[in-house]
Parts: structure tokens; sequence; C-alpha cells
């Protein structure tokens, strides 16, 4: 079997999320999710304690052959009957009859999927506040930088580069916050064949729902996972709000990235990215520094909401447990975690390291000359003329001192004033404070 390095998904391709995603660090999730329950069930009373310490010893990183396992999966419908089997072989005979009791396939690779999700939102949350603080630095820095808003691609009026900044951090904030909300909401996974946990409870018929209930915080300390109020096999929400999160992740990243590849073209020049050995290097134009960083983040961005999409789809889910949607679920969920995880990283790379030109910023504000300032402008007219005359002084092209009506109203200085545009800013450094002091 050939191995998945990333060669097509540069963004993910090496980092840590990489690796918590694995085939081999899902395979041992399941493991784990496996000597858990265990574990758990000898808390309850299910499993004698040697047991489960066999099956927890079983279930150790090496054990069991992925390839092996991937391959006779086909046979199967999923990973977990190949899974149980080569776990039931390494704990012995004595423990081996307690591999997986009560359990279904469902339980053990949701449970995995859970223990994997939330180890990979970790290391994204830590990027993803990475990101926002650099950004926060930056538009401190920056709170008072004069540059030129732009709307629906052309210029509009006075900003500064701190407010533009600011939105950055602020929508990568939430997105952070996004993902430390949802890390500690993921649960287990408990149901067994059509989740009325029936062979879980078989042994205390007299009080079926206190051991169900025991069990299910016993599994849930066992993993790190949160409980779950009922099983969910076919209640697919834990899933479609990590597509739904991610897709927020990579969508938020995604405005801070197009934002820098649009400002780091040639003609725009108010941009540039961390500098590297090699990074942006063209094959066959060595003048070039290509923006590569914000390209890799938005590509992850273009992606994620399409396969967030299939995650939400697979809300639709048949029966008690489903055939199909729950299988859809497991490339995509995996291939979100991958490229978003990426991203954060990327993104934290590029928000430490932006350099910015102050001078370009100025100079592409400078462009339009007292264009910048005519909404400031005909508000200002509109005191003392008709708007039909206003609108034909700023039609003109001619300066507003050469207009009779505008000098009998304005005196010289005050007609400057009013064509200054770092004098029509509005509230943008008052907003950069009131967005910073947000800021968890």
């Amino acid at each position: 079997m050939s191995l998945d390095a990333g060669l097509f998904s540069p963004v993910w391709a090496g980092t840590e999320v990489a690796a918590l995603t694995s085939d081999e660090a899902f395979l041992q999730a399941m493991l784990e999710a496996e000597a858990a329950l265990a574990r758990a069930q000898a808390r309850v009373g299910l499993v004698p304690p040697d047991a489960a310490a066999a099956i927890t010893d079983a279930a150790q990183p090496g054990r069991v052959d992925v390839v092996a396992v991937a391959r006779r999966a086909r046979d199967t419908g999923n990973p977990v009957v190949p899974l149980v089997r080569e776990l039931t072989a390494a704990a012995g005979a004595a423990a081996g009859g307690h591999v997986h009791q009560g359990a279904t396939s469902q339980d053990i690779l949701d449970t995995g999927l859970m223990l994997m999700s939330v180890r990979a939102l970790r290391v994204l949350h830590r990027d993803l506040a990475a990101t926002a603080a650099a950004l926060a630095r930056l538009a401190a820095e920056h709170r008072d930088t004069p540059a030129v808003g732009r709307t629906l691609t052309q210029h509009a009026v006075p900003t500064t580069f701190g407010l533009r900044a600011a939105g950055w951090c602020s929508l990568v904030s939430v997105a952070a916050d996004r993902v430390r909300a949802l890390t500690g909401t993921l649960p287990v996974s408990l149901g067994g064949a059509a989740g009325t946990m029936a062979a879980y409870v078989e042994p205390d018929r007299a009080r079926p729902g206190d051991l169900a209930d025991a069990l299910v915080a016993a599994y849930a300390a066992e993993t790190g996972l949160a409980e779950q109020v009922l099983p969910w096999h076919a209640l697919r929400v834990p899933v479609a709000d990590l597509g739904a999160t991610l897709a927020l992740v990579t969508g938020a990243l995604g405005k801070f990235a197009l934002d820098v590849q649009e400002g780091s073209r040639t003609e725009v020049g108010e941009l540039a990215e961390p500098a590297a050995p090699g990074r942006g290097a063209s094959s066959a134009m060595p003048h070039k520094r290509n923006p590569v960083l914000a390209a890799m983040i938005l590509s992850a961005g273009l992606q994620v909401p399409a396969l967030a999409a299939v995650l939400a789809r697979s809300l639709i889910a048949g029966d008690e447990r489903p055939a199909g949607a729950w299988h859809a679920e497991w490339a995509p969920l995996r291939e979100c975690l991958r490229l978003a995880g990426g991203a954060a990283g990327t993104a934290a790379e590029l928000a430490g390291g932006l350099v910015v030109f102050p001078d370009r910023l100025r100079a592409n504000l400078d462009l339009t000359g007292t264009e910048v300032v005519s909404e400031r402008v005909a508000a200002a007219l509109a005191g003392f003329l008709a708007e039909t005359e206003v609108k034909a002084i700023l039609a003109s092209g001619r300066p507003l001192r050469d207009h009779p009506s505008v000098r009998e109203h304005l005196t010289g200085p005050e007609i400057d004033a009013l064509l200054d545009p770092l004098g029509y800013l509005g509230a943008a450094p008052h907003l950069v404070d009131r967005a910073l002091a947000h800021r968890p």
C-alpha cells in the first residue's frame, strides 16, 4: 500500500496534524477505544480487571498491521472487524473473550474518530491562537497607518491597515473560540447493535439504566471524551459540528490569505510574505516571489466547505444505524481536519512574519487623488449647494478651488482640510482599540 504523504496537499504535508490523522494514528485511536471500553467495563464490574489490563497491553502501538487491517476491511465494510480479530489474538486466550464485549463496530470507529479529532483540534486551536495573537500585534502596530479601503475591487474611502488587520484577528479569534468549545463536547459512542445498549447492560436486567449511565461515565473518563446523552449512531451532530466548525476555520483563514495575496500583487506592493530559502520560487521566472503561504491557506479554504457539505448531508441517516452515510464521513472528516490544521499552522507563520510597507499603502491611497474623499466632499458641499450642482462639481474633475461657488463658502485651508484623506478615517483607530479590547 502506498504512503499518502500529502503530495497533492502541501498545506498539510509533514505537519503535526497530518501525523495525528494518519492511518496509523487512527488505527491506534480505535485500539485505544477498545482498551478504554474494557477498562470502563472493568470499573462497573463487567470485565475482570486483569482482562482489561491484558487488552490494554495488547492495544499498544505496533501490535497490529495497518495495511492488513485496511485490506481486510474491504470484506467487512469497516476496519473494526479485522482490528478486533487482531486485538483478540494479541490479548491472549484468557482476555480475548472480553475484547469488544457488547460493542458494535460503530461504537469503536466513532469513538476513535472523536479521539483523533480532539487531538487534531488541540493543535488547531494552538495555531489559531498564535495566528490571532500575531494579527493583534499587527493591528496595534498599524492602528493609525493610513490605507485605502476597497469595495467591489475599487478604491472607496480611507481606512487604516490596523483596522484591516483587526478584522482578520476578529475572524480568527471567533474560529479559535469555536474550536475550543467544540473540543470539549465531542462524545464517546456506545450504542451496541441498534442503539439500545442491550448487550452492555444485559448482566443487570433489574437496573439497566443505572448500568448504562455508569458505563457511559466510565468510558468518558477513560477516553477523556464527553459523555453521550444518547447513542448517536444515526444522530450525527458531532460529525456535522466538526465539518461546520472546520469550514468556519478555513473560511476565516482564507479571508486573511486572500487579502495578503491581493496586497502582494506587484502593482499593489503593500505586503510581502515572510522570506525563507526557496520559498515562492518559480520554476520558470527567477524574479518571482510567489505568495505561496497564502495560496496554500486558500487551497484549504476552497476545499473544506465542499467536504463539510458531505458531513452535513450525513445527518440524513436512516434507521438506527445507516449504511453508506456513515461510511461516507470518514475520509472527508479526516481531510477537513488535515486541511484546517495545515492552514492554521501556515497562517500562524504568515501572520507572524508578514511584512507591511506603509509607504506603498500611502501611495496607493493617493492614487485617486481627491476622489477617495468624494463621499466627504459631497456631504460638505450639500450643506450649501444644490444636489445637481454638487454632482456637476464632482464630475468636472476640476480642483475645488476652481469653483467660485465653493470658494464663496470655504477658505483655502478649509478646502485643503476637506480633501485630506487622513482627516477622513472615521472611527477606524477607535474600532481597532475596540476589537483588541474584546479579544479573549
